[in-house]
This record gives structure tokens, C-alpha cells and sequence, in this order.
């Protein structure tokens, strides 16, 4: 089978209330939607406050720890994995919420629009500023959850001092990693588009490799690089994440489920199912739907 369509991969729909236009939350571990490749117009601040594990952005790999602070662009390809207890501060915010400092201040966003020359999306606890700029993200997060007077004003003003201590202290001389510029991406971006767009057809490697006009042991090698994980392997991801939103329908059996999710073995599909979500299809099918489970 040979598709056509050069369509990158479609944005996650992040919607921010226009009156203000960002969000301010805490994650425990890294929920599904987070460990598929993604990407969304919403600029993102994560702030690592307990744990570990590993960001893949563009391509590049990110250990991190505790104290570690990440900041992601629109349109950065992006997928998160859990190391142990992962606990951290999510901000996502449009630039609109910062349209009117363009007019003092045009460097407020090379934070995020510079990555990699000269800025990394990664900063490292261990960076003389990253204290300072946990402090910032936590004074967000304290403002956002008690919704005080003015509340919208102090996050605006806590996240301009965050970006001109972004703006002044960090930079790859400082011995922060680059961002990785990967030749290939966009046929990567294509693949993964192609994969959801067609869940349910029987692919193989070789039409995989096909659709990125490369052979097989090329285009895996790039793909692990790029996502992360093998190409099949985040096919079975992408598969089960949307059996588990099938799951949600009444109307629609296991086997009907599995066979929409592109499993042509039920079996195949329970054991797959577990091993990903730690439940089989049909408990969490009761769940959903508020029946008891024993």
C-alpha cells in the first residue's frame, strides 16, 4: 500500500480560555497522550520537581532529573517517558498571552524560538540559574491554583522574569546539549501521519521504510532515533491508544475493537493490551462504563 499525502502529523488541539490563554498544571508519571510523538501550537514550560526519566525532542534525547526545566516550542516534535515517582509542572501558554511586550521587548521569545542556537531545550539542574528558575515556575503554579486578585498579572509578571533569566543566563557556551538538527525529520513527521491516519491496515516495515522513500534498516534506525522506539513498536502504541478510545463506545465488542485497532488476533491483542495499560481490554471496558470489577 502506497500513500500520497505529505501532511506532517496533526497538532494536538490545546485550548486555552481567550481570556487567558495558558494553563498552569502538575503531572504524575507521563499520561499516554504525552508518550506518543506529538506536537502543539501552545508553547510549553516543564519543570521537573521530583524523579526521572527521558524527553525525546526533534530527534534528541534528554535524561533528566530532579530540577531539570525543559521549554518546547510549537511545532516541536516531542514524546516524554517515565523513568521512577515522575512528578512535574506543566505551563502552556499561547504568545498572544505575551503580544503586548513585543512592542518593548522582541527578544521575550528566543527562549523558545531559538532552540539550539544558541538556546537548548533542556536546562540542567545543575545550571547556575535553574533554581532561580524552579522559584519562577512555582510562583506560576502558586498564583494559578489560589486564582487571588489579579492573579493573571502576577503569572504574566513571574513569566517575564522567567524568560529574561532565560534570555540572559542560559546558553550552549554554558555547556547546555543542542538541540539535534535531524535531516530526515520531516519524512519521519510524514510516516507517523500515514501510521494514524491507517491503524488499522496490516503494515509492514518495508511499507513503512517505503512511505519515507528509505530502506528498511535506514529508516528504522532514524525513526528510533526521532521517536524514540521502534517503528512497530509505536504502531502497537498508537493501536492500543485508540482501542482504549473505542473502549468507551457500547455499541462495539472486543473483537470489533481489536479488529478496528488493526489486531486480526484477539489473543494478540489482549496480551499487547496488557502489557501497555496493565489491564485487559475487557476489564477496563467495564470500568469505563461504571460497572463493578472485581
Amino acid at each position: 500500500m502506497k500513500l500520497t499525502s505529505s501532511l506532517s502529523i496533526k497538532p494536538d488541539e490545546i485550548v486555552l480560555p481567550t481570556r487567558l490563554p495558558l494553563s498552569v498544571s502538575t503531572s504524575l508519571g507521563v499520561s499516554p497522550s504525552f508518550q506518543r510523538l506529538h506536537w502543539h501550537r501552545a508553547l510549553e514550560i516543564n519543570w521537573i520537581t521530583k524523579g526521572s526519566g527521558t524527553y525525546v525532542i526533534n530527534g534528541q534525547d534528554y535524561p533528566f532529573v530532579e530540577g531539570d526545566l525543559f521549554l518546547i516550542d510549537s511545532h516541536d516534535l516531542h514524546r516524554a517517558y517515565e523513568g521512577t515517582d515522575l512528578e512535574m509542572v506543566i505551563i502552556m501558554f499561547e504568545p498572544v498571552f505575551l503580544g503586548s511586550e513585543y512592542k518593548y521587548d522582541h527578544d521575550i521569545l528566543l527562549p523558545f524560538r531559538q532552540m539550539g542556537n544558541p538556546l537548548s531545550n533542556h536546562i540542567s539542574h545543575e545550571h547556575p540559574a535553574a533554581e532561580q528558575l524552579g522559584q519562577y515556575v512555582m510562583r506560576m503554579y502558586q498564583e494559578y491554583q489560589g486564582k487571588g486578585r489579579s492573579y493573571a498579572s502576577a503569572i504574566r509578571g513571574w513569566l517575564l522574569l522567567f524568560l529574561t533569566e532565560m534570555n540572559r543566563s542560559i546558553h550552549t557556551g554554558q555547556g547546555e546539549q543542542s538541540r539535534a538538527v535531524v535531516k530526515h525529520l520531516e519524512q519521519i513527521r510524514h510516516v507517523v501521519q500515514v501510521m494514524e491516519a491507517k491503524l488499522a491496515y496490516p503494515w509492514t516495515l518495508k511499507e513503512l521504510a517505503d512511505e519515507a522513500h528509505l530502506s528498511p534498516s535506514r529508516f528504522s534506525a532514524l525513526f528510533c532515533q526521532i521517536v524514540g522506539t521502534s517503528p512497530m513498536k509505536y504502531l502497537v502504541q498508537l493501536r492500543i491508544d485508540h482501542a482504549v478510545g473505542l473502549l468507551e463506545q457500547d455499541d462495539l465488542s472486543i473483537l470489533e475493537i481489536a479488529e478496528a485497532s488493526g489486531f486480526r488476533n484477539l489473543s494478540n491483542f489482549n496480551r499487547l493490551f496488557l502489557g501497555q495499560t496493565g489491564t485487559t481490554p475487557s476489564v477496563l471496558k467495564r470500568r469505563l462504563h461504571g460497572e463493578e470489577v472485581e
